[in-house]
């Protein structure tokens, strides 16, 4: 029977039919960091139980803790201090391997998770937090999870869940350049609406997603969640031995062959039948950003807003115009040319390598303008000391970007009464989510991919990086 690639991965992984459509799955990977973490730890210990298999799990500090130069183990968000102090204490003596403040290992799960060859196709993945399923990139099967299961994890190595339906969204053309993995996932979230993969085991696929690197592709299944999914993956293929080829944790040597030979046959069967395709042209797309409060609020740069009012539901009409109104946009307005006070590069979504290398291509030679507050925030010490041996840390402060260690930052600490930005501000944002009050109260934020980002820190307004004109060395 022709299975799809996420069947396969499935099937590998059930331990049992739980019966009205539970069942019980093995999980291959897991990963805590210091908010869900220390819940699920404290919870353990209170009820005396042990880790079964300590040497599965990994942990790192990202959250909650201080990105500024210079950081200790603080953090200004309520109750902060107090996860970590509990995840610190409590992670050690169940003898989980720990990535902590002064390992340059540390970083962003979802981020580390991959660079370190932590998470490799066909396994299964689970971490306290809703974007896990970003690591679906590799080929495996990703999702976030509460802190009482990450608990019934520790204690015994599975996951209860019911089966997810498939969905499969082909990308089809050629990315003009210009255009990036964040583009793509913003234009479908804004065709089929944020619940158009709610339910789903989603794959992506395509000649579009064939070409991205590894980094486009673990953009693309970060937004998955957005996109209402359970999980988002890519299959497998060469770009993806690639890149994990020599990690840390990945298989060496002989192990090395014999895993990649089983990757190969986890590709979808030519025949396999999916329960929903959707499809994408990029041929002809633009770079995007989000003009409201919902990544499904996301139009092509050179658009105007649409009217609240041409939305087929009275739900979305309603939730469209609330959207308008905290932005302060009426239909008709040009999002391109919006002032901006703020600008972040950073998060789960896009604070890798390659993000980092293409915003410091566009504000090489370049400032950052007056009254722009611009702060970049690697997504892993591994990658900020990557960027610094580049060099890249050097465009970024020249330009006027404060740059700062690895963590979650104003990503999400801002609706966590942490850092964020001052009341009232418009920003740009390389993260994935616009929320109202997401970076701060009455934070106006609007995503987009990195290059948009820094082009419009330069131009204290919203930009499209394609119509910067060449400068020195670039």
């Amino acid at each position: 029977m022709a299975r799809t690639f996420f069947e396969k991965i499935w099937d590998d992984h059930v331990v049992a039919d739980l019966g009205d459509g539970a069942f019980l799955i093995h999980i291959d990977r897991h990963f805590l960091h210091e908010v869900s973490g220390a819940v699920s730890l404290k919870e353990i210990d209170s009820r005396q139980r042990t880790v079964r298999n300590p040497e599965l799990t990994f942990g790192t500090v990202d959250h909650v803790l201080e990105t500024v130069p210079g950081r200790g183990m603080t953090t200004r968000m309520p109750g902060g201090n107090d996860f970590l102090r509990e995840f610190t204490e409590r992670i050690g003596p169940h003898g989980i391997r720990f990535f902590g403040l002064d390992d340059p290992r540390q970083g962003i799960v979802h981020v580390i998770a991959p660079e370190l060859g932590a998470i490799l196709p066909g396994m299964t993945f689970i971490c306290g937090d809703s974007h896990t399923c970003t690591v679906g990139a590799v080929g495996a099967f990703a999702w976030g999870v509460g802190s009482s299961d990450s608990e019934h994890a520790l204690a015994t190595q599975t996951a209860i869940l019911t089966k997810p339906k498939t969905l499969r969204v082909n990308f089809t053309g050629k990315l003009a350049p210009g255009v990036h993995a964040k583009d793509m996932i913003l234009a479908l979230i804004a065709k089929y609406t944020a619940n158009g993969g709610t339910g789903y085991a989603i794959e992506f696929a395509g000649e579009a997603v064939r070409s991205l690197p590894m980094d486009g592709r673990l953009t693309l299944c970060n937004m998955a969640v957005e996109f209402g999914g359970r999980t988002g993956t890519v299959a497998p293929d060469e770009i993806t031995f690639a890149y994990l080829k020599d990690r840390e944790f990945s298989p060496k040597g002989d192990d090395w062959d014999i895993a990649v030979a089983y990757w190969r046959t986890l590709a979808s069967d030519p025949d396999a039948v999916y329960d929903m395709e959707y499809e994408l042209d990029c041929s002809t797309l633009e770079p995007q950003v989000t003009w409201g409060t919902s990544p499904e609020h996301s139009i092509a740069i050179g658009s105007v807003m649409p009217d609240p009012q041409d939305a087929a539901e009275a739900v979305a009409r309603h939730s469209r115009q609330r959207a308008a109104d905290y932005a302060e946009i009426a239909p008709g307005d040009a999002v391109k040319g919006l002032p901006i006070s703020g600008a972040f590069i950073g998060s789960c979504t896009n604070s890798r390598i390659d993000d980092l290398r293409a915003a410091a291509a566009i504000l090489k030679g370049r400032k950052v303008a007056d009254g722009v507050t611009a702060i970049c925030v690697p997504g892993s010490t591994a990658t900020k000391l990557q960027a610094e041996a580049e060099g890249l840390d050097l465009i970024f402060r020249q330009a006027g970007f404060e740059w700062r260690e690895a963590g979650c930052s104003l990503c999400m600490s801002g609706a966590t009464g942490g850092e964020s930005f001052p009341r009232d501000a418009r920003v740009i944002a390389s993260t994935n989510r616009n929320f109202e009050d997401r970076q701060g109260p009455h934070v106006r934020s609007h995503l987009a991919s990195p290059v948009t980002v820094a082009a419009s820190a330069i131009a204290g307004r919203i930009a499209d990086a394609r119509d910067l004109a060449p400068t020195e060395g670039n």
